[in-house]
């Protein structure tokens, strides 16, 4: 059984990470500081979690004091740039708050497989190989037994050792970040680090200073120079997720270091060349965009060199029951209730249900129902499915256009296209003079449906000025 050394000040979180990895198998101890976890013989754990910022030393110390062991870094995106740093003294990893409990077991289980992937001695790389790439199959990252979903994992395998650009589309929910680490696992980039970004996340005012970093003074507040993400994953792989919400600068930025594989600091006259593997992925149609301006066509193509298309979980409905026993096994462990399980007419009320949200709204539907279900049996009613929700349904075939992929249309869904057509003209014609909650008021639906469809259609909010 690995043993893993969580250190963490702050005692919610110490303890929510320590009950996930005791509930996943794993024999845990704890710290509070560097100096007490010095006194539990770090060296003697097979993984250590530590947070960067904690009372005396930091967190990076461990790299330090266990340098047999690999090291994980917790930390707020506000310091990424730190984790990013600590990633060049020797961490192996880094993930940043607030994290879900999925990344958390796929961070740990990908690190202690590489390691135990490591060859002992001289001879054994070959065996060790062919284990560290069974261990990061995307069988074994992702779930799923049906037909579109195999094809995806055949698509991963074959593009994974290349150095193509790779532009992972799907809807929100569908799995795309673990698709990108799949890539990345199953690369020659494996041992190098893969950075994830979100360019939604990043405001548009700092978006290029944290892709390309910037010189001392570039701008007001650039008080010492930076290192960029990009540079930083120098040597692995580069993970750009929404990137259809790049600004228009950064497009230009990031063409350059697609076609010259070289970047070129804020601030700074000098460029240096980096070898970076990009990944990218997008709910929005790209193709659509580069039509009305929004995106480049240039950098469209450049992207789009091996494009793989995550299906919904609507067009996967084989697999849902096995999602869901999978959430529900995962939750039933943590809550310490191993006789949990769904009862037939929940079972047909997840098949029927069209799941806007995807595979994370299955997994948060099974773990809200663990919780209030006061038996061990899961019913329709602990679910709380909106099956009949009508503002909720938007019609398959507008969804797959928006994807541009050609599919049969339903019989009867001539009617429900015209809704959508009176929805999109509706939001853009008065989505300027109009709040989010007056366009709701309007259409007759919540604000939840009022973002979600315009997630699935291709409506971004209007920025305000």
């Amino acid at each position: 059984m690995p043993r893993i050394l969580i250190v963490e000040d702050e005692d919610i979180i110490r303890s929510a990470v320590r009950k996930l990895l005791q509930h996943a198998g794993y024999e845990v101890a704890d710290a509070v500081s560097v100096e007490e976890a010095d006194n539990l013989e770090p060296d003697s754990f097979d993984l250590i979690i530590t947070d960067l910022r904690l009372p005396g030393a930091a967190g990076t110390e461990m790299i330090n004091r266990a340098p047999n062991t690999p090291v994980l870094i917790m930390t707020s995106y506000a310091s990424l740039r730190s984790a990013v740093d600590s990633m060049k003294l020797g961490a192996v990893d880094y993930i940043a708050k607030p994290f879900d409990h999925d990344e958390m077991l796929a961070a740990v289980e990908n690190i202690l497989a590489r390691q135990s992937a490591q060859p002992d001695e001289p001879g054994s790389g070959e065996s060790a190989g062919q284990h560290q790439a069974t261990e990061s199959d995307p069988a074994a990252i992702m779930y799923g037994q049906c037909e579109p979903m195999q094809k995806v994992f055949t698509l991963i395998r074959k593009v994974a050792p290349t150095e193509t650009t790779v532009l992972i589309q799907g809807e929100s929910g569908t799995g795309k970040e673990l698709a990108a680490r799949a890539l990345h696992l199953l690369s020659p980039r494996a041992t190098k680090p893969l950075i994830s970004v979100n360019c939604a996340a990043i405001p548009e005012s700092l978006i290029e200073s944290e892709l390309f970093g910037h010189e001392k003074g570039a701008f007001t507040g650039a008080v010492s120079a930076r290192t960029g993400l990009i540079e930083a994953a120098d040597g692995g792989s580069l993970f750009l997720d929404e990137i259809g919400e790049l600004p228009a600068e950064a497009q230009a930025r990031l063409l350059r270091v697609l076609q010259e594989s070289e970047i070129r600091k804020v601030g700074s006259t000098q460029s240096r060349k980096v070898d970076v593997r990009m990944i990218a992925a997008t709910h929005r149609n790209l193709k659509a965009m580069t039509r009305t301006g929004e995106f480049r066509e240039d950098l469209y193509y450049r992207l789009n060199v091996m494009q793989i298309r995550i299906p919904p979980l609507r067009e996967r409905r084989s697999d849902i029951l096995g999602l869901a026993r999978r959430f529900l096994k995962r939750q039933a462990e943590k809550l310490g209730r191993p006789e949990l399980s769904l009862s037939p007419e929940a079972m047909q009320a997840l098949e029927r249900c069209r799941w806007p949200g995807n595979v994370r709204e299955l997994e948060n539907a099974i773990e809200r129902a663990s919780i209030l279900t006061d038996g061990d049996i899961i019913t329709p009613a602990v679910l709380d499915l909106d099956n009949e929700g009508s503002d909720e349904y938007i019609p398959e075939t507008l969804v797959e256009g928006n994807n541009e992929q050609t599919r049969t249309r339903e019989p009867d869904s001539a009617n429900d296209l015209s809704l959508e057509d009176y929805f999109q003209h509706f939001v853009l014609e008065n989505q300027d003079r109009m709040s989010e909650t007056e366009l709701a008021q309007k259409l007759g639906i919540s604000r939840k449906s009022l973002w979600e469809r315009r997630q699935r259609l291709g409506i971004p909010r209007k920025k305000s000025s």
